[in-house]
């Protein structure tokens, strides 16, 4: 038996006015995604303990099995594997966004979807200004998402860093790292020293001049948080006796994959935006499919639209997902798989940020008896046959038994 885990990232919602009090997957024109909750099985799956943050880190290592109470540290060094940037034990990482700053308000999390030329530029430049040999260390990714590393030093993961998502609109005199034991003061005073002092070195960049002068918003700040130190869990081989898989443009779900003994498959054209090639995504998974036992693959678009509260989009990247690449993936496919849809957490419209809503999920097997649900959405997955798994962990074990 093989595996297909696909994830729409954010995917779930709340009702949505505009939308006469339905919700963008209950709007979209989802055929094929349909037609896999038809035949298969549904239920909802709480993917995020309540005392926990509400990320795509959290829920990703949750779907796969692994209870992040336990396991755990951090999105950086998630981040960092996926950058195939090594972490010493007592290392740690942080995830590092290029934001647009106006008049001390954080106004863009991702600095207008600046692209990974401009922001490689960026990067490189604050990494000659703030960095410093084998203590600070800042790492380039793609588009906005960035990675510094604080090592060999008197630092402390005991912070609190507030995502850039959850603080748009608010100052950023009010929003800085705060330590949460004494032991931490030195490290937020000197990441704040550091995002301060970032806006001077960045504001008359060559690259945010242009810009500007373009009507997009400038990365004219860093903004680091989701830290912690390096993790070491089983893989999917040790716990279910499987090979995998992972295809995202998303660096924690590669870190996520990574760490679970998965193989990164790169897919040329996968953005993490709406404009991300779903056609290649799906290619390369009927591909990885000859190798490996699972493939999960990852689609960000959703997420970003729930963050920019843009419903319109939001249903656009649903049926995108559904028909450029499950769609493919149900015509390509040549052999017996069970296939599970589900996002890895909400990002409501109204709200415009993760939440810790339960999500729904479908599983579809030829192993495994159809329910009574015909579509998929937060509605109908209620009244699956599975309903509702109170940790995000138990999901993988349903997933697997069907072999």
């Amino acid at each position: 038996m093989k595996y297909l885990l696909i994830i729409g990232d954010g995917m779930a919602d709340y009702p949505v006015d505009a939308l006469n009090g339905k919700t963008p997957l209950q709007v979209a024109n989802k055929p094929h995604i349909d037609e896999l909750a038809a035949k298969g099985r549904s239920g909802t799956l709480k993917t995020i303990p309540e005392d926990m943050g509400a990320g795509s880190d959290v829920a990703n290592l949750s779907i796969l099995g692994y209870n992040p109470k336990k396991w755990y540290t951090g999105r950086g060094p998630l981040e960092a594997a996926s950058r195939g940037v090594h972490l010493d034990k007592d290392d740690i990482a942080f995830r590092c966004n290029l934001i647009t700053e106006e008049n001390d308000v954080l106004v863009d999390y991702s600095a207008d979807h600046i692209t990974s030329e401009e922001a490689t530029e960026l990067m490189k430049h604050v990494g000659e200004k703030l960095g410093k040999p084998n203590e600070i260390d800042f790492y380039a990714g793609v588009s906005y998402r960035h990675l510094l590393v604080f090592r060999n030093g008197p630092y402390s993961d005991e912070v609190l860093c507030t995502p850039p998502h959850d603080a748009i609109g608010v100052k950023i005199s009010e929003t800085l790292p705060k330590a949460k034991t004494s032991a931490a003061e030195f490290t937020v005073a000197t990441l704040n020293k550091m995002i301060l002092s970032s806006k001077k070195i960045l504001e008359n960049h060559p690259v945010n001049v242009n810009r500007v002068s373009r009507g997009k918003r400038p990365g004219n700040m860093i903004w680091p948080w989701g830290q912690g130190k390096k993790l070491s869990i089983p893989t999917l081989q040790e716990r279910y006796g499987i090979s995998g898989a992972v295809i995202s443009a998303v660096d924690v779900v590669k870190g996520v994959g990574i760490n679970a003994g998965m193989k990164v498959i790169n897919v040329p054209g996968a953005t993490g935006f709406y404009d991300t090639n779903y056609e290649g995504k799906a290619d390369y998974a009927l591909e990885a499919l000859k190798n490996y036992d699972m493939v999960l693959i990852h689609v960000e678009a959703p997420d970003e639209a729930g963050h920019f509260g843009d419903y319109e989009q939001k249903i656009k990247t649903i049926e995108d997902l559904d028909k450029r690449l499950i769609g493919r993936l149900m015509k390509g496919l040549d052999q017996e798989c069970t296939i599970a849809v589900l996002p890895d957490h909400a990002t409501p419209i109204r709200v415009k940020t993760h939440t810790r809503d339960p999500v729904p999920f479908i599983i579809c097997s030829p192993l495994i008896k159809a329910d009574n649900v015909k579509c998929f959405d937060e509605e109908s997955a209620k009244k699956g046959g599975f309903g509702f798994l109170e940790r995000g962990e138990l999901f993988m074990p349903l997933f697997m038994a069907a072999k």
